[in-house]
């Protein structure tokens, strides 16, 4: 086997580990968890349950996030855009744990239907990164953008008392804005409203579904 095919081979061995991490949920998070500094509180049996499920939604597109981040890596040729991409991925990973680990501290479960929001994202990601460098690197950051925005709905639907909560998704919410900055800064283009709008529906689907399931 040729150098050029031993190192894509690796490569997919290593994308495909990835993916089995992130739909089984085994991730360990680098940074520690924002909630280690931060009393557990006691909310009552109402809000643990919604605040249960909103962090199932929000884990969910933390596995949709490296779903897209793979299909973007794997479409694109651009050394530096697939270097961000790996960097934005890696810190999601923390997303990825932080988020199950506060799923399980409220009694709640990730969702039952994450190889399917997995498969559908990668696709996504994959033609994003088909369209173009510029493209690719628009979609990212209007993912991060919209990703910002459903997180700060989240927080205005939590109990102010649910402090652990809140710090989970604002460090989330950080890191989403720091990527968009990212690929606002190495080119990324403007998507058209139609493809923005299309996005938000399909964002839509996926939060209520998750919400529940």
């Amino acid at each position: 086997m040729s150098g050029k095919a031993g190192g894509m081979l690796d490569r997919l061995i290593g994308e495909f580990d990835r993916a089995l991490r992130a739909v089984a949920g085994v991730h360990q998070s680098a940074r520690p968890s924002p909630v280690s500094a931060v009393p557990d509180v006691k909310i009552d049996q109402v809000e643990r349950r919604r605040a249960a499920a909103l962090m199932r939604v929000n884990h969910v597109g933390e596995v949709c996030a490296q779903a897209l981040y793979q299909g973007q890596s794997l479409a694109t040729r651009n050394a530096s855009i697939r270097q961000a991409l790996a960097r934005a991925a890696t810190e999601e990973e923390d997303h990825l744990a932080w988020s199950r680990q506060r799923i399980a501290e409220l009694g709640g479960r990730a969702s039952l239907l994450n190889p399917m929001w997995y498969a559908g994202a990668l696709a996504m990601g994959y033609a994003a990164g088909k369209c173009g460098d510029a493209v690719n690197l628009g979609f990212l950051a209007e993912t991060e953008r919209q990703v910002g925005q459903h997180l700060e709905g989240h927080l205005a639907r939590l109990s102010p008392d649910d402090q652990r909560t809140r710090a989970v998704i604002e460090a989330m919410r950080r890191d989403e804005a720091k990527h968009a900055a990212t690929a606002q800064r190495l080119g990324a283009a403007e998507l058209p409203q139609p493809v923005k709008c299309g996005m938000r529906a399909a964002a839509r689907v996926m939060t209520t579904t998750a919400y529940w399931v």
